[in-house]
């Protein structure tokens, strides 16, 4: 049923109630609505609302109205013809509706109808909508302040959703808005920025601050918009200059008159304050908005910022900003932040620095190539110039002296709470906060004047350690300049350590800072684990040990900051490829008690992901974990428990519950009171893709190291079938869980799960591609070694679908040769160890038609097709399976077929090859085995079983040699003379060698 106009006032009242703090009113209001949403017309009544003149004064229900049709736009608006929604007619009837309503007073609704706007332009524009910019462009040119600035909000919602579409045709659309709008845009922007600078001129002149501003911060906001639509029009608008090469001109254009309005608002940053609390903030936020955007212009197009009218000019205004602010600027972080990370990507910024190829001659043009060069070379020159020795230096040292050191709002945030404090260093927060920027900054600008800063940090460090002796405890500037120093230090290890012994600076200052046990030397401590933990390759044999009992110092420090970077220290180290096992044993006991200690008393999520880390490759580097088992069996159960809800930090657990039983081995079932149930709540199909890709690598940890098959995991089993009917995703991982099983299981797993097995097999093999099929046909390989005669009857469909493979799959790529060489492989040795099955199954009706459907055409035996394969695969397969080979090609001499002498020689002479080539596999798994059984006792697992079997594998054990000769003898008494005929067609050399195979005189 449509609703109309005459369902108007219902729709009100509904709406209305919607809002009611009485639920009895509200819940049925709801309910009624949101079985309304897809009914026709239901938008066409909500936007009434929204445009009712005797309404306005009702904004709280409007805007309800306008969040209930933008959510109908998001859910009906892409709806087929023949399905009820939103029809085209109602659609183009909304469009103009929107169109004609730009002069909405209230900023919410607002705010909501160009968001919606901006929803059905990525739908609709342009071929449904071909004129919403036309109208949006025409309604501008006599629009009054508020009415622009509404436009603006449509204008740079609408631009933000269509510059993220991607296709071709898309960005060329965006391309002619720009043009279209651009010049526009741009001469509007200059108008209001100096409307609004004599306004803040007459302002600043002027003692009376309760007078009315309201429509010069209509203009400031509508001049905000505007920049913003600016930076999408240039950044989006055109292609980036850094591929192209193209120069595009609005970015000269633009950027000084960007530089210039920041260096015009800036002054009024101090001067309004607590006057004008409204335009103050306003300023915050243009001059923060500008650097911001120059950043983006000069990431999208790095050529054309390279420009001498353009990188200079801002630069040396970020420069001089860093270096030598003005008071007042000092305090305005998020603005430094801004002109920190613009010269850190100008420092950074590939495109200038010198390009170190050769140039190729070309008579008539400059190579691509060599344009870049010459501008990179330009850009560089400029680069120099801005900053030479004697500005490097003094840039490095005020980034070290004035803000790498802690204020006192930094120690009080760090009292107040030290995880947050200690996490801002990382480098998802490094643009967020002044000091991690500096030292981002920092680390840019020694990496590109490493020798010239190298001795300078030396220096600051000297300096701060002979003005701050380890005895001192006070917070003085010394003290903090200290600190500073040895953040300098640590952050560019791989370049300082060419003039910093780490050995004389541990034994002579590191390890004396941590005598010193006073509350305040937190600070020092700090950085002394950062330090350790930074400096990790430079620390060598001699000093690992003292360096070892220093982290676990720190691990016992009062101060939950110095805790953190000290189990991060740890992580480093225990991961190091040069991690001395014996140097820290003796100090496992206390490291495990200290880090479990950790996790209960951080409440942060990075924080415990971050000591999970530490406690995960503590498990899986420190060697033998028995004595601690119990000890993490409570942690994980505790931790698990905890965790509910946070998926990152389950994954997080269940990599380290995996390397927890991979450690235990053989003792895993130590651990199955957390383990199993951790394993039933994580293999759910519903659970979110990365925390079931861990469950499953857990899932196989544990029947690889499980010394047996426990029910509770037999149960488990029909739960991996589900995984892969929804995806094919975990495809590899699976097939070592089947594997895990078929080895661990045996005829217990078989008996009670045949039908999965089977069902799994059928729904993987011929539905995924090449890698996915050699991930699972070693694992039907094992099914049939381990249940030769049931197995083959169970997969009997799987293996008509491998027959196909093998006859009619393309092979002119090499995954596919493995792929039909692993497949005939399988069907081999099925021919070997239960010939009549394989025989009947190559004569079912089924098969023969899955080969007439795959283009074969059936018109010899089936096992005489498998044969070409065979012995077309027989080299490209392991020694194992080319023996396998082998015993099939035997017995395929017993069958009265006269095309058998046909392929006579072909079949002896990979036979031959096989019992000449002698049994490197067999004879490399025995020494292994020989010489692990003499050092220490085999142990059940999934890998001792697989040797097992390997060793007890019919084709291992019996003699290719005896089954060539008999069969060879039954071949002559089938076929007599024609077989004398065909033996004396082999080649002399060829049957030499096949009587020196078989011992024949």
């Amino acid at each position: 049923m449509a609703l109309s106009v005459s369902d108007l006032p219902a729709m009100y009242t509904l709406l209305s109630n919607s809002l009611s703090g009485d639920e009895a009113l509200r819940k049925p209001a709801e309910s009624t609505l949101a079985q309304s949403e897809n009914l026709p017309g239901f938008c066409s009544c909500l936007m009434e609302v929204i445009t009712a003149k005797d309404l306005v004064s009702q904004a709280d229900v409007r805007l309800m109205a306008s969040l209930y049709f933008k959510n109908s736009i998001n859910r009906y608006w892409r709806n087929k013809r023949d399905s009820s929604g939103i029809s085209t007619e109602e659609k183009s009837h909304l469009r103009r509706k929107l169109l004609s309503h730009m002069r909405e007073e209230n900023y919410q609704i607002s705010l909501t109808l160009a968001v919606l706007i901006s929803k059905i332009a990525r739908i609709d524009y342009p071929k449904d909508w071909p004129e919403l910019f036309t109208v949006l462009a025409q309604q501008l040119q006599s629009a009054d302040v508020l009415t622009s600035h509404r436009i603006f909000m449509i204008l740079f919602r609408a631009l933000k959703e269509l510059s993220t579409k991607r296709l071709t045709s898309d960005q060329r659309n965006f391309a002619e808005i720009s043009s279209q709008f651009f010049d526009y845009s741009w001469h509007l922007w200059q108008s209001d920025m100096q409307t609004i600078l004599n306004g803040f001129s007459s302002l600043a002149q002027i003692t009376n601050s309760n007078a009315s501003h309201d429509d010069l911060y209509l203009t400031c906001e509508r001049w905000f918009l505007c920049s913003k639509i600016i930076r999408q029009l240039i950044v989006s608008g055109f292609p980036s200059d850094e591929k192209s090469l193209q120069e595009v001109p609005p970015v000269k254009e633009v950027c000084p008159l960007l530089m210039n309005a920041i260096q015009s608002l800036l002054p009024y940053y101090s001067s309004f304050g607590e006057r004008y609390l409204k335009l103050f903030e306003f300023v915050r936020r243009a001059c923060t908005k500008l650097m911001k955007i120059l950043v983006a212009i000069q990431t999208r197009h790095p050529y054309s910022f390279g420009d001498q009218c353009v990188l200079p000019l801002v630069m040396d205004f970020c420069l001089n900003k860093i270096i030598d602010p003005e008071p007042e600027i000092m305090s305005f972080d998020k603005f430094l932040i801004q002109c920190m990370s613009m010269a850190k990507i100008v420092l950074e910024c590939k495109e200038y620095k010198p390009l170190m190829t050769g140039r190729v001659v070309d008579e008539n043009m400059i190579t691509l190539e060599q344009r870049k060069k010459n501008i990179s070379g330009a850009v560089a020159g400029v680069l120099s110039s801005l900053l030479p020795n004697e500005r490097v230096v003094l840039l490095c040292n005020v980034l070290i002296r004035r803000y790498f050191v802690l204020t006192s709002s930094d120690l009080e945030e760090w009292y107040q709470n030290p995880e947050s404090f200690h996490h801002e260093q990382d480098a998802v927060l490094w643009s967020e906060k002044l000091r991690p920027c500096a030292e981002a900054l920092y680390i840019v600008l020694f990496h590109n004047h490493s020798q010239l800063l190298g001795p300078v940090v030396v220096s600051i460090l000297q300096e701060a350690m002979n003005g701050c002796p380890p005895s001192v405890t006070d917070i003085t500037s010394g003290l903090l300049l200290k600190d500073a120093a040895y953040g300098a230090a640590a952050y560019i290890y791989y370049e300082l350590s060419n003039y910093l012994s780490f050995k004389d600076w541990f034994d002579n200052a590191l390890s004396l800072e941590l005598t010193n046990d006073h509350p305040n030397m937190r600070i020092i401590h700090r950085k002394v684990a950062l330090i350790l933990g930074q400096w990790v390759s430079e620390i060598k044999d001699d000093t690992k040990r003292p360096v070892y009992c220093s982290l676990i110092r720190l691990l016992q420090d009062r101060d939950l900051c110095v805790r953190l970077a000290a189990s991060r220290s740890l992580y480093f180290h225990i991961e190091d490829a040069a991690f001395s096992q014996q140097e820290f044993s003796d100090l496992l006991p206390v490291c495990w008690k200290l880090s479990f200690k950790l996790v209960e008393d951080v409440h942060e999520f990075d924080s415990k992901v971050q000591v999970l880390n530490t406690i995960s490759v503590l498990i899986a580097y420190v060697g033998d974990i028995i004595p601690y088992a119990n000890e993490l069996v409570q942690f994980f159960q505790k931790s698990w428990e905890e965790s509910s809800g946070e998926s990152l930090l389950q994954i997080q657990l269940l990599t380290a519950l995996k390397n927890f039983v991979v450690a235990l081995g053989y003792k895993s079932p130590m651990c199955y009171t957390v383990l199993l149930p951790v394993l039933v709540s994580g293999l759910d199909i519903n659970s979110p893709d990365e925390l079931l890709e861990d469950s499953m690598q857990l899932w196989e940890a544990t029947i690889s190291n499980a010394p047996s098959m426990v029910p509770q995991l037999l149960g488990y089993f029909p739960s991996l079938v589900d995984i892969i009917e929804r995806s094919f995703d975990h495809l590899k991982v699976a097939a070592s869980i089947i594997e895990g099983y078929i080895i661990l299981g045996g005829t217990e797993f078989l008996s009670l799960h045949a039908s999965s097995v089977a069902k799994l097999f059928d729904v993987v093999v011929g539905n995924v591609n090449d890698r996915g099929l050699l991930s699972i046909l070693p694992v039907i390989d094992i099914l049939v070694q381990c249940s030769p005669s049931d197995g083959p009857q169970l997969i009997s469909s799987t293996l008509q679908k491998m027959m196909v493979i093998c006859l009619t799959g393309d092979d002119r790529v090499p995954t596919s040769t493995s792929v039909k060489a692993s497949a005939a492989a399988t069907l081999a040795r099925i021919l070997v160890t239960n010939t009549n099955f394989l025989a009947q199954l190559a004569s079912e009706q089924s098969l023969l038609m899955l080969l007439q459907n795959a283009g074969f055409s059936v018109g010899e035996n089936i096992l005489l097709c498998l044969v070409d394969v065979w012995l077309d695969k027989a080299d490209n397969v392991n020694y194992i399976q080319k023996k396998t080979f082998g015993f099939a090609l035997s017995i395929i001499l017993t069958l009265r077929l006269p095309q058998v002498l046909d392929k006579l020689d072909q079949i002896l002479s990979v036979c031959t090859s096989v019992i000449l080539g002698g049994s490197e596999d067999t004879t490399e798994d025995e020494s292994s085995s020989d010489s692990m059984s003499s050092s220490r006792p085999q142990f059940p697992s999934k890998e001792f079983r697989r040797r097992q079997m390997k060793m007890s594998d019919p084709i291992n054990q019996l003699s290719l040699e005896s089954s060539v000769r008999e069969n060879l003898q039954t071949c002559a008494n089938l076929h007599g003379e024609a077989f004398n005929a065909a033996m004396a067609r082999i080649h002399p050399a060829a049957l030499a060698q096949l009587k020196e195979a078989l011992k024949m005189t």
